[in-house]
């Protein structure tokens, strides 16, 4: 079964622009240049709305019966006036929105990934990573738009709308009031198409972000695809996801046109309406030729500034639904924090650790016991050997001792201390995992290997990767230590990429050493190589070692056998042997 957005925690859908306003606290620390920008903004719709009586100004005035020459050119020099004083404002309200919502959305992008990086391992269980991925580049993309410009239009057509319905009740009461009379019209239809859109803009960027979860996926595991001819499926699937996502993104298209139309229609034939009794007004000689076409001019930026709004309310309601996506990752918490005062562990670390009474189930499967009673300690410095079949809990202890989840019963002490009193950060700093399948990120060997400590110098780096036999290959690349090992290191063997997680290790140089059968995709020589490289890092530091082979458990100090989740023998590999049980049906099907 494949996860969709939905599947992520969610906030309860409105119909308003709440969730937009409750981002905008991201402009308070550059409330000066907001403030500039509404300036410029007041100014420039200012402008427009003079721009009336300007006109009414040079039609009675200066093209009048009593006009003249002199006349109409103050009244043009007045309207040359005005646009300048126009034209700067929008330079300066143009440039300070736009830099106001690349900044905005910039400190957003950055709060929304701080807030993923805390969140506990937990969250990624039951969320896809194209899901986060959709919402820290598609929303805040949508967002940039609607906080540099949409928003701003929005306001700027509000107060024209406001500022055009006084300068016509100022120039025509009478006329004012038919404008009012029509207003409602306009503005239901607008409003009851708004609120559909608003609901389809969420959905629209619920199946992008769905569309987006599933390039991910493919991508990231095109070997398989491509090694079990699956194209023809996920070609299909991924049409699906398309389509769907193009039904939506139609639908809500078809309601903006609509709530456009209707707006241009009703509005417009308003003022037609207004044209036609202003008419007979000046034939009658109740207002004047300049007054009628200062009204015009009020009545048709009014309209065409509510045509605007409907439209601008439907790209509000759009970023509505983006902020409300983000908001939901801002206000996630971890489930897993560190105490306000945490424990410090002794200087140095000795590396003792203690399981008591352990209970634990991930919260995928809260049904299901991943541990049950599991009780047993490691000296400081013991090398320690788990052993046991597929899913008996094995690798769930090494995640319980990096606290990516907390036991649902029981406590698990570093150096005698709690690791629920630990700060998470002064806990990992003593820990170092090396995995079955190393994660390699999308750079050189340099920063690669630095990875387990940022601050190693280059001799170092090279000590280490000499440590873990991994010198010879990096420097047969083309650039070698500089060579970009690609995304999830696929320029690289398993093995080769095994030494580059073993060399990160090394130069972290821990107190305790988690291995997940680290040397299992090597082949026999650099399997020779590295576990010599392994005995050396494991000499005098505390390990813990997932085993599959018997060179493995041979060497270590004492093995713990578990199954489904439970301890059931514990002893050296002569006395286990001995015994008989699973420990010796393992030994002869899977120690070879």
């Amino acid at each position: 079964m494949r996860h969709t957005s939905a599947d992520l925690p969610q906030r309860p859908t409105t119909r308003k622009l709440d969730p937009l306003m409750q981002l905008l606290h991201f402009i308070l620390p550059y409330r000066w240049q907001a403030v500039i920008a509404m300036v410029a903004l007041l100014i420039a719709a200012g402008a427009v709305l003079a721009f009336g009586q300007v006109i009414r100004v040079v039609v009675d005035s200066g093209l009048g019966t009593t006009g003249s020459a002199a006349t109409l050119n103050r009244s043009l020099l007045l309207f040359l006036i005005v646009v300048v004083l126009m034209a700067s404002a929008v330079t300066v309200r143009s440039y300070l929105l736009n830099w106001l919502g690349e900044r905005v959305v910039a400190d957003i992008r950055k709060a929304v990934f701080g807030r993923v990086l805390d969140l506990d391992v937990g969250f990624f269980e039951i969320t896809r990573a194209g899901e986060v991925i959709s919402r820290l580049t598609g929303d805040t993309a949508l967002l940039q738009v609607v906080v540099g410009s949409t928003l701003a239009m929005a306001l700027r057509t509000s107060l024209l709308v406001l500022g055009g319905v006084v300068m016509l009740a100022i120039t025509s009461p009478g006329l004012m009031g038919l404008v009012l009379l029509g207003l409602p019209l306009v503005i239901g239809p607008t409003w009851l198409l708004g609120r559909r859109v608003r609901a389809l803009s969420r959905s629209s960027q619920d199946r992008i972000a769905d569309v987006g979860a599933y390039i991910d996926e493919v991508i990231h595991g095109i070997r398989t695809v491509q090694a079990f001819c699956h194209e023809p499926l996920d070609r299909a699937r991924y049409g699906e996801q398309v389509e769907s996502a193009f039904t939506v993104a139609l639908q809500r298209s078809l309601t903006s046109a609509i709530l456009s139309g209707v707006a241009t229609l009703l509005t417009f034939g308003a003022i037609g309406v207004v044209l036609w009794i202003g008419g007979h007004q000046v034939l009658d000689g109740v207002l004047s030729g300049g007054e009628l076409s200062a009204f015009l001019f009020y009545a048709v930026v009014v309209a065409g500034a509510v045509g605007s709004l409907s439209e601008l309310v439907g790209q509000l309601l759009r970023g509505a639904g983006a902020s409300e996506r983000l908001l939901e990752l801002l206000e996630m918490r971890p489930k897993l924090v560190a105490p306000a005062q945490p424990v410090r562990l002794p200087v140095p670390a000795r590396g003792q650790i203690m399981f008591q009474n352990v209970h634990f189930q991930y919260p995928a499967r809260p049904d299901t016991a991943a541990l049950t009673e599991v009780t047993f300690t490691v000296a400081a410095g013991e090398r320690l050997a788990l052993v046991g079949p597929s899913g008996a809990g094995k690798t769930t202890l090494l995640q319980l001792l990096l606290r990516f989840y907390d036991p649902a019963a029981g406590v698990i002490r570093f150096d005698g201390v709690d690791l629920r009193e630990l700060g998470l950060h002064d806990l990992r700093q003593q820990l170092s995992l090396v995995p079955q399948d190393p994660i390699i990120f999308g750079a050189d060997a340099w920063e690669n290997i630095r990875y387990g400590m940022a601050t190693a110098t280059d001799e170092n780096v090279r000590r280490a990767a000499a440590a873990a036999h991994a010198t010879d290959f990096l420097e047969r690349l083309p650039q070698g230590f500089h060579t970009y090992l690609g995304e999830r290191g696929v320029r690289l063997s398993g093995g080769e990429r095994q030494r580059i997680a073993i060399a990160r290790t090394i130069l972290r140089n821990p107190t305790l050493l988690l291995l997940d059968e680290a040397t299992s995709a090597l082949d026999a020589e650099s399997e020779r190589l590295v576990q010599d490289a392994l005995e050396t890092l494991m000499r005098g530091r505390t390990s813990i070692v997932i085993a599959h082979r018997l060179a493995t458990v041979r060497n270590a100090d004492r093995i713990l056998v578990l199954d489904q989740g439970r301890i059931v023998a514990a002893g050296r590999h002569e006395e286990l042997m001995t015994e008989g049980g699973l420990y010796a049906r393992l030994a002869a099907l899977q120690f070879q």
